[in-house]
């Protein structure tokens, strides 16, 4: 009897521990092929490995359940390293890892980016892939949910974010 109810506590504590949402972060390609038949808007985390601030920002952030879960249902989540060194096309373009010196950077990061490469930096495109902000640097959870929920709900069309903020409700916070 003590082993059943071991081995049951065990496989409870088990499923609990994985049944944590995680964001199902997708690539380039695969976001924008999937938006052509089921539009929504994208969400871009632009990284680096060596930035302690996406790290900082995966880990308090990203990995939150609230914040994982909400991008799952309403964005196409996609990681680009703004230094990889994979091959992206995009609108007919193919875009690649470039060094000059000891600079590294890959095109699309510097396109999306304006040149102005900051790490980590987050990129919300509509549905038809328009860019509508690049928001640069670290953001803590609470106010990334209201980011979130600002781009998602397209209230950016009709009132300010001062507006916005000052109405919205939290439910990292309930």
């Amino acid at each position: 009897m003590k082993k059943i109810l071991l081995i049951f506590v065990f496989f409870c504590t088990s499923f609990s521990m994985n049944a944590q949402e995680k964001i199902n972060w997708l690539s380039f390609e695969k976001a924008i092929e999937l938006n052509k038949t089921n539009p929504k808007p994208i969400l871009i985390n632009v990284y680096t490995d060596w930035c302690g601030f996406c790290k900082k920002m995966t880990k308090e952030t990203y990995e939150n359940e609230v914040i994982a879960k909400y991008i799952n249902t309403h964005f196409y989540a996609i990681k680009l390293n703004g230094e990889g060194k994979e091959d992206i096309k995009y609108k007919g373009h193919t875009f690649k890892f470039k060094q000059q010196g000891r600079t590294q950077y890959h095109e699309l990061a510097v396109a999306f980016l304006d040149g102005k490469l900051s790490y980590p930096s987050t990129i919300f495109l509509t549905k038809n892939e328009e860019l509508l902000q690049v928001i640069p640097g670290y953001l803590p959870k609470e106010h990334f949910e209201k980011v979130l929920a600002f781009f998602n709900t397209e209230a950016y069309n009709d009132i300010t974010w001062e507006e916005f903020e000052k109405k919205f409700k939290s439910k990292l916070n309930p």
